[in-house]
């Protein structure tokens, strides 16, 4: 970072103390490099908003392995978006409940389709899309 601007930010001192809490806790050295982070964060989700933008995504679901014919939707549904979906795990929990988790890559309403058709697919408890990109802007 040779080339850096430094700017001041005002706060209420309550505020000040829970960020310097937060950030503490997730093991940042210095408030700059938190703020930074979150500049960021913020420059990636408006990538995501733009429907065409490229990005790739972790769809995790949890469901009942037992539940009928499940599995073989949850597996037609992958195949029939093959050319985004990269790869998939899954993971036993326990003796009845399964964790997939299915790597997803294209434009950014193509991967959010994908994902809330998994997400819905009746019997699964539990589903979410988590995304990021490149950070073209960020």
């Amino acid at each position: 970072m040779a080339n850096v601007e430094r700017f001041g930010v005002s706060m209420e001192p309550e505020l000040l103390e829970k960020f310097d809490e937060l950030i503490s806790a997730r093991g940042y050295t210095s408030r700059s490099e938190a703020i930074r982070d979150l500049v960021r964060q913020e420059l990636i989700k408006e990538e995501w908003a733009d429907p065409n933008a490229e990005v790739i995504g972790a769809v995790t679901i949890v469901f009942e392995h037992h539940t009928h014919e499940l599995s073989h939707v949850l597996a037609e549904l992958q195949h029939s978006s093959h050319d985004c979906i990269i790869c998939s795990t899954h993971i036993h929990m326990d003796a009845h409940n399964c964790l997939e988790v299915i790597i997803v890559r294209g434009n950014s309403a193509r991967v959010t389709e994908i994902a809330n058709t998994l997400i819905s697919t009746r019997g699964v408890k539990h589903g979410k899309l988590v995304s990021t990109t490149i950070g073209h802007h960020a």
